[in-house]
């Protein structure tokens, strides 16, 4: 698991390797993450859009944004946290993704991003 804290909130990342397929006739490889946001602040904070860098062993890279998490923008309050699982392709059987959700504090109204730590994908087979 993959662990870190900005601004009071902890982001924690778990990763698995969920097979291959042919799309379009090209192989690709799912991944599937778990990520946790918890707010370890003292204020309640919203998550309202999240931006992602998504690497592939081959170089191609994939910039993903938008509103919330899987069509949610949760409200955490002190102490509270909020899990979701989502999924991505990559052409090669390893690559990475990093990022960042831009949030608000209620009690400040300021805005603030909360990174998200780089985490590995990586078929179990390539890692022999």
């Amino acid at each position: 698991m993959i662990q870190q804290v900005t601004k009071g909130i902890k982001i924690s990342v778990e990763t698995r390797f969920e097979g291959k397929f042919y799309k379009d006739f090209q192989l690709k490889y799912a991944f599937a993450y778990q990520i946790t946001i918890e707010n370890q602040s003292n204020d309640s904070v919203q998550l309202k859009s999240r931006f992602w860098e998504i690497k592939d062993a081959l170089s191609e890279i994939e910039y993903v944004s938008g509103e919330g998490v899987i069509g949610k923008k949760p409200v955490l309050k002190p102490g509270e946290s909020h899990t979701y699982q989502s999924g991505c392709l990559l052409t090669a059987p390893i690559g990475s993704m990093s990022g960042y959700y831009n949030m608000i504090n209620f009690t400040t109204t300021n805005e603030f991003q909360v990174r998200i730590p780089p985490f590995r994908l990586a078929a179990t087979f390539a890692l022999n």
